[in-house]
């Protein structure tokens, strides 16, 4: 998607020289988020202010979250007929073949050096025997500082293109944002735990949405008991039904729990934190950038994610019901990933076939 917004933004429309954009591509890459979702806001920024930054981002994020919607709906009512429960049936297992690539791809351009291996063993060790992941994170950054930052203390010149911002408009931003977080305190706590446990799981989610999937996995399945890992793979694939990022699961999640509110809530739980990041981390991106503590802290966390994501594909895989079939088609489907086949692709091949063969 990040590629498809740059043939759109610097190919097509020309609002932006290449530079610029490789510029927000990086930034959205060093800060938690979902990276498309911030990629899609800091063209905005870049162009209009944070206005422009609000317009795209919503632009950008609508359609996924009125697709899935429907598609949650829909997966209510019809969860229990036989064809559905054979499409999902497959997709799980195409799920596992989905996480399993991404530990895969993740892990190539992640871990560099055997300091870099050792903190994604670490991280999967920590995850592993039960211990919460945000903590996994928040020592895998330590350990990156420990490793990493001699070797980045070289100093790095940069040449800083100032954005059109308004401190003030971001700070009503933030405020207005607490405002909605205590009214939902009181007048509906249930809502207000499920917008905190997005937003937590935003602010701790570095490099892209599948690294959110370890933290959602933990806080909703294992951690609130809210829905079976089953049901959590299969509102993964409803996302990837969608024209959206992976996160877009958020909106199942919401929508199972509480209905439409729910769909709503979750979804700006998971979706404002992101946009308030971008916008207010992009003016500060120079010194971020030239920062050897920070950049050793990110290089940490990346790897992480890498143990993260293998544990959480061995969880995935734990609870499905594997027989000749679904292996296979997960055999099929990391083979087809490898070979860089669009996962829409991937996803509707699987559906067809678990229609027709399990």
């Amino acid at each position: 998607m990040v590629a498809y917004i740059r043939t759109m933004v610097v190919e097509k429309k020309k609002w932006l020289d290449d530079a610029l954009f490789q510029d927000g591509v990086a930034l959205c890459q060093m800060i938690p988020g979902i990276i498309t979702m911030q990629t899609a806001a800091y063209v905005g920024l870049r162009l209009r202010g944070i206005a422009g930054a609000a317009a795209s981002f919503l632009g950008f994020g609508l359609p996924a979250f009125l697709f899935m919607t429907v598609l949650s709906a829909l997966y209510v009512r019809t969860a229990g007929l036989p064809a559905v429960v054979s499409a999902f049936h497959g997709l799980q297992a195409i799920i596992v073949a989905l996480v399993a690539h991404a530990t895969f791809s993740f892990g190539r351009t992640s871990l560099k050096s055997w300091s870099d291996s050792l903190i994604a063993g670490v991280a999967f060790v920590m995850f592993l025997v039960g211990m919460h992941p945000i903590l996994a994170v928040i020592i895998s950054g330590g350990m990156g500082t420990m490793f990493h930052r001699r070797l980045m203390s070289k100093a790095v010149k940069y040449k800083f293109v100032a954005i059109p911002y308004s401190r003030t408009v971001f700070s009503l931003l933030l405020v207005l944002t607490a405002v909605m977080l205590a009214i939902l305190f009181f007048i509906q706590r249930d809502l207000f735990s499920l917008a905190f446990l997005m937003g937590k799981i935003t602010v701790f989610a570095f490099g892209g949405g599948f690294t959110a999937l370890p933290l959602m996995f933990h806080e909703i399945v294992k951690v609130r008991s809210w829905m079976d890992a089953q049901t959590f793979l299969n509102g993964i694939a409803l996302g990837q039904i969608t024209p959206g990022p992976i996160m877009i699961t958020a909106t199942f999640v919401g929508y199972l729990l509480y209905g439409l509110t729910g769909a709503l809530i979750a979804t700006l739980g998971i979706f404002i934190p992101s946009f308030l990041i971008v916008i207010g981390v992009a003016p500060y991106y120079e010194r971020l950038h030239t920062s050897p503590a920070f950049t050793a802290m990110i290089r940490g966390i990346l790897c992480s994610f890498v143990g993260l994501l293998l544990s959480v594909t061995i969880h995935f895989a734990q609870n499905i019901p594997w027989d000749f079939q679904r292996t296979i088609l997960a055999c099929a489907a990391f083979l087809a990933l490898l070979l860089k086949t669009q996962i829409i692709w991937v996803v509707v091949a699987g559906i067809i076939i678990s229609v027709l063969a399990l």
